[in-house]
């Protein structure tokens, strides 16, 4: 796919100011990850395509019509701003979690559904957005068979937001570099997902996935992270790890 080919980053023509401050609440809290700032325009683009895949489904036309793929799509880059409340010698830590550490990493979901619902409750209001941003927070390490995190749902208990957000994180955390890790091939990538089908993932998502996988991997090409972006990672990892040393 060319540049001039790739889906646009913005949801419309001109962003909305409502986005442009989404978007720039999830890039300060991308900048303490290992993720860069295109990690979130690729995660908006799989939910898009994998809703707008399964809107005429019988078990999701209800839940993705035109407006909610839209809140979807709109609230998608605030999915992992709970991040920002984990401590960088967790969040950045290479090697495998202890229990403890692990347990503290689980809390970046409640982490920003609270942040997320002290911000509703302050406007006095319900927006539909923030009503699939929290959704998406709170949810998005949920898995089908319930041995997700934080609330143990499983099935249909598990929002159809973060049940599609499940797969398109997994996707771009597989696909991508991490400072401590390669990215794997699409098809591994494609493997996993299809693997993770009844436990991981809800199986009619995961075929949809199948079915469109070749738009992830496009979406992937036109949102790949620059040299740039890993040297910024590289950069933020060594201050990271110099400052806790420091300490």
């Amino acid at each position: 796919m060319s540049e001039e080919n790739c889906p646009a980053p913005g949801a419309t023509a001109e962003a909305s100011v409502q986005d442009v401050v989404i978007f720039a609440m999830a890039s300060l809290a991308e900048t303490r990850e290992s993720h860069s700032r295109n990690h979130i325009l690729r995660v908006q683009h799989y939910l898009k395509v994998l809703a707008q895949t399964l809107k005429d489904h019988p078990r999701f036309a209800a839940a993705l019509t035109p407006a909610q793929i839209a809140a979807l799509y709109q609230s998608a880059p605030l999915y992992d701003m709970g991040t920002i409340g984990i401590p960088d010698r967790i969040l950045l830590k290479p090697g495998s979690l202890t229990v403890a550490e692990f347990e503290i990493m689980k809390t970046h979901t409640t982490l920003g559904f609270e942040a997320l619902l002290h911000a509703e409750r302050t406007l006095g209001r319900d927006i539909e957005f923030l009503q699939t941003a929290k959704e998406l927070t709170l949810s998005h390490q949920e898995k089908w068979d319930g041995t997700g995190y934080p609330n143990g749902l499983s099935g249909d208990q598990i929002p159809v937001s973060a049940r599609l957000m499940a797969i398109a994180d997994v996707y771009d955390a597989l696909t991508n570099d991490r400072v401590y890790k390669a990215g794997v091939p699409h098809d591994k990538a494609v493997q996993v997902i299809f693997q993770g089908r009844g436990s991981h993932f809800d199986p009619d998502m995961v075929d949809a996935f199948i079915e469109i996988q070749e738009e992830f991997r496009l979406i992937a090409q036109c949102y790949a992270d620059s040299d740039a972006d890993m040297q910024k990672k590289i950069d933020y990892l060594a201050n990271a790890i110099a400052e806790d040393a420091g300490t």
